[in-house]
């Protein structure tokens, strides 16, 4: 017997991201976005709390793609931005060696909350819905040695909270709760929650 094809119409989704994580993470799921930077300085949103810094700077980013009409027309546009939280302050990209031993100096042995805002709109209808998802992250107890072992390899240099959980950097987080997606940079059940909220499925962003 021949299995019903999936439901819901084709959509093109546009990521508004440069995060290899996140593109790989779609196309994991069966997803081929186009790709289309946004260009957003982050550093112009100050002053917010974690999580609504992650929302904010996930909508400037989906806005900043949108607006400019650098998506395909009909098509789903897709900004997304994490930044962790430890001790109510917001940590992004360490961008520094320096940063990022400091960062995992005061990580290690301790949880923290990765927080990713979504900000989703139908360039055909003009619609968006907004969300960020979080995920408790338990960092291991690293050594001095690990630590300066990790930084040297620059891959805790240019991502959120100086981690991967995809990478390098997955022996060093012992545990989280909530979605492991969410960490590498897009949530795929609250992403399909959005594509719902706007009238389209989820089986509907396969890659045909």
């Amino acid at each position: 017997m021949t299995p019903a094809p999936p439901l819901g119409r084709p959509v093109r989704l546009v990521l508004a991201s440069a995060s290899p994580a996140r593109l790989a993470t779609l196309r994991a799921a069966g997803v081929e976005p186009v790709v289309v930077v946004s260009g957003v300085d982050e550093s112009q949103v100050q002053g917010l709390a974690p999580a609504e810094l992650a929302l904010r700077l996930a909508e400037l980013k989906c806005s900043a793609v949108a607006d400019r009409r650098a998506a395909p027309a009909g098509s789903l546009v897709l900004g997304c931005d994490s930044v962790l939280e430890i001790d109510g302050e917001a940590y992004g990209k360490p961008g520094s060696p320096a940063v990022a031993r400091a960062r995992w100096q005061q990580m290690r042995g301790r949880p923290g909350v990765l927080h990713t805002g979504h900000c989703l709109r139908d360039t055909g209808s003009g619609r968006s819905v907004s969300a960020t998802a979080s995920t408790t992250v338990h960092f291991a107890q690293l050594s001095d040695a690990e630590i300066a072992a990790y930084v040297a390899t620059g891959e805790p240099l240019q991502v959120a909270g100086a981690f991967t959980l995809d990478g390098l950097g997955g022996a060093f987080v012992t545990r989280i709760e909530g979605d492991p997606h969410n960490v590498v940079g897009v949530s795929l059940p609250l992403l399909r929650e959005q594509l719902a909220a706007l009238g389209h499925s989820w089986t509907g962003l396969w890659a045909r």
